[in-house]
Formats: structure tokens, C-alpha cells, sequence
């Protein structure tokens, strides 16, 4: 079977169809991206991909309308745009053609899918509506921005629409791919966060070879026990803490309230460290020169927190 075309309804457009596109350009990208209503187009043939469109689902056949009654349902009874439909047949294609792990394929689609595709899904159903989210940021959700894009009631020039779409298409992509790195990168940093704990065993510090996000790995991992992070940042070393959770500032362990605020020869002399740089005034970050200075000052900030 060799796909040739990608079939969308022409005219104006959302944010459904758009992301669709994306997906399935990437997936297909010798296909021809066709606009158009025209019956003989928007029927199903094994050639073609129709979505948005033709007034039917039927994933075998290669069609993705959502507008027909019944509509297509989640099996939590949420509706599917033709965007949420695409990615429940196509997505684990597409995170393939990523590049994404196949071990993290299924995590990833379940959490873009959560995240990303279903509110696209509920705005373009109308099962949610953009002011719900206050008249401040009402129009910065990303449907309304994608649309945003459409021409002006009063541009009929000839193609206006489908030039439109093809500019609008590579700022729905660069948001698709950013996401989608970026959850395949969180996935990369907890197998490294795991690898750390493992070296750290008892031990109250994690060493990462380099910045990344570090505590979902550590809460998967339990190590209730970990209180300090150090890592490399260009030609220094950082210290950082620990959060207790998503929605706290509060530490695990803070760092020295002797060192607060202090930076160079203060922040030696505080600490007893040479080369110690800096710390924060809110005691969750220090910076030093080098790693054996970084590691001393690990050293100190865990014997302290130790007799508090």
C-alpha cells in the first residue's frame, strides 16, 4: 500500500486538522497535502488518508472524520477531533519516525496524548471552552494561536486559505517536535538519574554528569534518602536541592543558612571552602569552581542538615 495523498476539508481551518497534518506529512512525506471537499476526494481509497472530513471513522479504511453522528468517543466518553484520532492510530508511528526509544514508545503517546492531544480534542468538540481559562489567557491556548493564523474574513484572494495553511503548518510541527523531545529527553534523564542513584547507594548526594530533571527519577526510584544534587554548569559546579513536591518550594534539606547570600571570598570563608562562588540567598543552590570544591561543599551541607 503506498499512501499518495493526505486529504483535509479545504476552506478555514483548526487546530485538529493542522496537527494532523503534521503528523501524517511526517509520516508520509512524499504524499501529496490535498485541501478540498470534493466527493470524489473524500472518499475513502487505499491511496489516501482522509481526515477531518468525509463524515465517517473507520481507521481501516484510512478515513478520520469526527463531525458524524455517533461520533467517536474515548472509552471515558470524551469526544475525538480528527487530531486525537490520527494520534491513537498514527502517533506510535510517528514517535518511531522520532526517534523515540521503543521502551518509552507507549509512556510517551499515553502522556502526549493526556496532555497535548486531548485538550485540542475538547476545544474543537466544544466540550471546553478557551475562556475557561480567564479572559488574561483565553487567547494564548494553542488552538486559538494555531487559528490565529487563518486569513481575515476579508482575504478572497484566490488560494488565500491554503497558503495559510501551509504557513501555518510548520509552527504546528515545531510545536509537536518540541514537546514530543522534550518528553523523550525527560524519559533519557531519568534512566541517567537512575544510573546515579544506583552509584550513590547509601549516599546523601546524587552526582549527575551534567543539569537535567532529576526528581521524577528520584521519586520513581524511592530514594527517600538523597537530600543534595551536584552537577557540572559550563566551567563550574552547582549544589542544588531537592523539592518536596510540584506545588512546594519546601526542601528536603535547605542548604547552610550561614552561607545564604554570600558569593566569593564571604562564601569561603563562611563555608571554609576554597572556591566556593556563590549561594543563594533562598539556600537552594550554591555554585563552586570545580567539582572537588562542589563535593566539600555537598560534604558540609549534609552534615548540617544532619543535626537539624
Amino acid at each position: 500500500m503506498t499512501i499518495t495523498h493526505l486529504v483535509t476539508h479545504s476552506g478555514g481551518f483548526h487546530a485538529d486538522e493542522l496537527l494532523s497534518s503534521v503528523i501524517l506529512t511526517r509520516l508520509f512525506p512524499a504524499a501529496t497535502l490535498l485541501r478540498t471537499r470534493d466527493k470524489a476526494w473524500i472518499t475513502p481509497n487505499e491511496d489516501r488518508i482522509v481526515y477531518d472530513v468525509g463524515g465517517d471513522f473507520d481507521a481501516s479504511a484510512q478515513i478520520f472524520d469526527h463531525h458524524q453522528r455517533p461520533n467517536p468517543l474515548r472509552e471515558d466518553g470524551q469526544p475525538y477531533s480528527s487530531f486525537g484520532l490520527i494520534w491513537a492510530h498514527y502517533g506510535r508511528d510517528y514517535l518511531t519516525a522520532m526517534d523515540v526509544p521503543e521502551k518509552d514508545i507507549e509512556d510517551i503517546h499515553a502522556s502526549f496524548d493526556r496532555g497535548f492531544v486531548l485538550p485540542v480534542d475538547l476545544v474543537d468538540n466544544g466540550a471546553v471552552n478557551t475562556s475557561e481559562a480567564g479572559p488574561l489567557f483565553s487567547g494564548m491556548t494553542l488552538p486559538v494561536l494555531l487559528e490565529s493564523l487563518k486569513t481575515v474574513f476579508d482575504d478572497r484572494e484566490d488560494g488565500a486559505d491554503d497558503r495559510a495553511f501551509a504557513d501555518a503548518l510548520p509552527v504546528a510541527r515545531a510545536f509537536i517536535e518540541a514537546q514530543v523531545k522534550r518528553k523523550a529527553a525527560k524519559f533519557r534523564a531519568e534512566d541517567m538519574v537512575m544510573s546515579a542513584i544506583k552509584a550513590a547507594g547509601e549516599g546523601r548526594v546524587l552526582d549527575l554528569p551534567m543539569g537535567m530533571p532529576f526528581r521524577a527519577g528520584v521519586e520513581k526510584a524511592g530514594a527517600d534518602h538523597l537530600l543534595f544534587v551536584v552537577h557540572p554548569r559550563g566551567a563550574d559546579w552547582t549544589l542544588t536541592t531537592i523539592r518536596v513536591g510540584d506545588d512546594t518550594f519546601d526542601n528536603r534539606a535547605d542548604l547552610p543558612a550561614a552561607w545564604a547570600g554570600l558569593t566569593d571570598d564571604a562564601l569561603e570563608a563562611a563555608s571554609g571552602v576554597a572556591g566556593a562562588k556563590f549561594c543563594h540567598n533562598g539556600r537552594f543552590i550554591a555554585v563552586a569552581s570545580s567539582r572537588v570544591a562542589i563535593l566539600k561543599m555537598a560534604e558540609i551541607a549534609v552534615a548540617e542538615a544532619a543535626t537539624e
